[in-house]
């Protein structure tokens, strides 16, 4: 695509100006890719750490309740679960990251165990208090998977915005400069060389004039003369 430039010192200036932003934005960006990526991965190590404690205790969690269906009636665990519910309070904040704002999950779990002990279990005790365990580390999870997307999602505009300015922008102006300097100095060399030949012809006026008037000066000096 062609874009139509005036080759003026005004717009010369304008082009070095544009550039010179377009310069400094692509560091800012560049620098703070450089940071988003640095909080990224200390956020991925904290979720695959997060993510491999609840794959390790959730299974054992759930074998614990399957032992215990064995141990005693599916309608006395049951009853038991619906007699001692527990309570999940969770408060829903956000921090920032490098202008990448993120949740930040803060739970707590009251155990609620009312259920009689003589009709239920020791694997039933274990198997609840795992789970009543697990629910923080659950959430844990849920917080730092979704702080790791928002962050993915900021670096992927960030890298979009740094390869338009590298690639796109930053080269067109700097073709567009060249342009315009390359027509300013055809321009300065054009004029110089007009003002040379008008000189000349100046000088070669002034000779002709000297020239002139030297004759006539001998002209009357030879009249003069004669008479």
């Amino acid at each position: 695509m062609h874009v139509q430039i005036n080759a003026t010192r005004m717009e010369f200036f304008k082009l070095r100006r544009r550039l010179s932003m377009a310069l400094r934005g692509h560091k800012l960006l560049k620098d703070k890719n450089e940071g988003l990526m640095k909080e990224f991965m200390t956020l991925v190590k904290a979720y695959k750490a997060a993510r491999q404690k609840v794959d390790t205790g959730l299974p054992k969690c759930l074998q614990l309740f399957v032992l215990c269906r064995i141990i005693s009636s599916s309608e006395t665990i049951s009853a038991a679960l619906e007699q001692s519910p527990g309570y999940l309070e969770m408060r829903i904040s956000e921090k920032n990251i490098l202008n990448v704002r993120v949740p930040v999950f803060d739970v707590s779990v009251t155990a609620g165990n009312s259920y009689s002990l003589l009709d239920t279990s020791g694997e039933l005790d274990k198997a609840v208090g795992q789970l009543r365990g697990l629910f923080p580390e659950i959430i844990r999870v849920s917080e730092l998977e979704h702080s790791v997307r928002l962050l993915a999602k900021e670096i992927e505009k960030i890298r979009r915005r740094v390869n338009a300015l590298e690639y796109i922008l930053i080269p067109q102006l700097q073709t567009s400069i060249k342009y315009v300097k390359n027509k300013l100095d055809e321009m300065e060399r054009s004029n110089i060389s007009r003002l040379m030949k008008i000189k000349e012809m100046l000088f070669s006026r002034e000779e002709v004039l000297e020239i002139t008037d030297y004759a006539d000066s001998a002209d009357r000096r030879m009249n003069d003369m004669q008479v």
